[in-house]
């Protein structure tokens, strides 16, 4: 593998079609302002690098990138690659990673705004990320000991595990499939409207309207705080441990909680049931 260490690019397609290449502390910025840095490389290292140009890394294979930063400058960063490895590094452009396939991302701050979407195979850890509409349409992920803040979360995704995280968000989990959500702690508004068989287990959630219009459902010895018209036309298991604000027209199934302030039921055709565990 051949080493270029402590260099400078700024020309357009600087490094194109690069194969083999170990990048040590080199810098991607100037004023030619060139875009498309290592477009179209294979096996790629780039270690303690700064990229300030747009798009360096798009229809790549088997990049690594360690101790890196890619400031504001440097838009949609990581684009239809496949094989990428991101370590202790930060992502500050906006779009950072799209149509990917097979991303891990380990030891990361992420400030990026659509960060993520259209991709499969997530393997992330020990990671925050800032931004709205995070990880949209994205299939088979795997997240622990992940903290996000932004809004819009998760809309889309499918085939998901989220293990200790903590998430501040609105709208999250919108339109998710096939997600399990285990020892973490959701905060936001209408949480995973129209999902389909989301499960929480051990978790805490605060949050106006959450979890309505949902088809298989399910919470287990989670906590509930601030929540009212919850679980609306939703069809849901739920074992809640906390007092609960309201609960609105439940299409069907089963929902424990020591208790409840109100109980709206407008039709007969809500043939969910509410079961007062101290009663």
């Amino acid at each position: 593998m051949e080493v270029i260490e402590s260099k400078r690019f700024d020309s357009e397609r600087a490094l194109y079609e690069s194969r083999g290449i170990h990048l040590i502390e080199c810098i991607f910025k100037g004023a030619a302002d060139g875009e498309s840095a290592l477009k179209e490389s294979e096996y790629i290292i780039a270690e303690k690098c700064l990229f300030d140009l747009r798009y360096p890394f798009w229809h790549d294979k088997n990049v690594t990138i360690s101790g890196c930063e890619m400031t504001r400058n440097c838009r949609a960063p990581i684009w239809y690659t496949e094989n990428v490895s991101v370590n202790s590094s930060k992502l500050y452009g906006t779009k950072a990673v799209r149509e990917c396939e097979k991303v891990k991302l380990a030891h990361c701050h992420i400030v990026s705004n659509e960060f993520g979407w259209d991709s499969c195979n997530f393997i992330i850890s020990d990671t925050y990320a800032e931004g709205e509409y995070i990880f949209a349409r994205s299939k088979d992920i795997f997240a622990q000991d992940f903290k996000m803040d932004g809004k819009y979360s998760f809309q889309y995704i499918e085939n998901a595990k989220f293990d200790n995280c903590v998430f501040k968000t609105k709208d999250a989990f919108w339109h998710a499939k096939n997600v399990t959500v285990k020892n973490s702690v959701i905060t936001g508004e209408y949480l995973g409207w129209y999902s389909e068989n989301l499960t929480f287990e051990n978790c805490i959630i605060t949050g106006t309207q959450p979890l309505c219009y949902c088809k298989g459902l399910k919470l287990i010895n989670c906590e509930m705080h601030g929540c009212d018209l919850a679980f609306e036309k939703s069809e849901v298991e739920a074992e809640i441990t906390t007092p609960v604000i309201s609960i609105k027209n439940v299409e069907k199934g089963k929902i424990t909680v020591p208790c409840v302030d109100e109980i709206i039921c407008d039709h007969p055709r809500y043939k969910g049931t509410i079961q007062i565990k101290n009663k």
